[in-house]
């Protein structure tokens, strides 16, 4: 999911159920090829094993006894504390309703953001046409612009929104420097070896101008991460980028893709690629002294 911090349109009041358990056992698998899981009650905690990207906590999947409290809340709390990693929990709204009043009462701040999927039965938008000079395609594990292509959404979520930014291809070398220093390019090229990433990216002579994933499990899979170079939006790149994501997804057996949006003005944009509204995603962190989210 998204961490951005903005608050979404209503989702549909009743979504399917059957779609529901499935995008909320996608959730549960994600992270436990990566991670660790850790019980508590109705809540779970992912703990990442080794270096790569902290996870979060989630209600237990198929969990059937008393729902979350807040003194649930809090030993996951007490536990992410411990362990140094981010207090940070990740549900959808309508599987667990009543999760928001638990986090909330043990002093967390919760953020929407709308959730859109393209299902089995959903035909996807028409792909934009690319600019000229630019190619969009998938990047192989050992693709030369893979550390570059990583770097663009880094940059995108750095600068937030839909406007044309400051931050471009100077900013570009020097975050790409970094990721390809921390180990970040070498661990997202041994998923793409191993299958359980995808990242696409849209090229203007050789420089990634936008990138995204997806994370297939089965037949289920999650848009993620889709950034464009602040400098070069309002091009239509993160469509076509996610146009590219959403045909390899469908050429490789994955009948349900689904994505969270930051806010409303960017689900109008998927909504272009033929998702829909289905539901509402939601995270809880604590409060800065500011009370945005730490």
């Amino acid at each position: 999911m998204t961490s951005a911090d903005h608050a979404s349109a209503p989702a549909s009041a009743a979504p399917d159920p059957g779609l529901l358990d499935e995008i909320e056992r996608y959730y549960d698998a994600v992270p436990r090829n990566a991670a660790r899981a850790e019980d508590f009650g109705p809540l779970t905690l992912f703990v990442r094993d080794g270096a790569g990207w902290p996870y979060y906590a989630r209600p237990t999947l198929g969990h059937e006894g008393p729902a979350a409290t807040a003194d649930d809340v809090l030993r996951v709390l007490s536990r992410q504390r411990e362990l140094g990693v981010p207090e940070a929990f990740e549900w959808v709204a309508e599987h667990d309703p009543g999760l928001r009043a638990a986090v909330e009462e043990a002093g967390l701040t919760v953020h929407e953001h709308p959730l859109l999927v393209l299902g089995p039965a959903d035909e996807p938008g028409a792909a934009p046409a690319a600019a000229e000079r630019v190619e969009v395609r998938v990047l192989a594990a050992d693709a030369p612009e893979l550390a570059a292509a990583l770097a663009v959404p880094r940059l995108a979520f750095a600068d937030p929104g839909t406007g044309i930014g400051a931050l471009g291809t100077v900013e570009l070398a020097s975050a790409e420097q970094e990721l390809a220093a921390d180990g970040t390019a070498r661990r997202v090229a041994e998923r793409i070896t191993a299958g359980t990433t995808v990242l696409a990216a849209a090229l203007e002579d050789g420089t990634p101008l936008c990138a995204g994933q997806h994370n297939p499990v089965g037949r289920v899979t999650e848009v993620a991460g889709v950034g464009t170079l602040p400098a070069a939006r309002r091009r239509g790149l993160g469509l076509a980028v996610t146009a590219a994501l959403v045909s390899h997804a469908r050429a490789n057996g994955v009948r349900t893709v689904f994505l969270s949006a930051a806010d409303e003005d960017v689900a109008r944009i998927y909504r272009r690629a033929g998702f829909r509204p289905f539901a509402t995603a939601l995270i809880a962190e604590p409060a800065t002294p500011d009370g945005t989210a730490g």
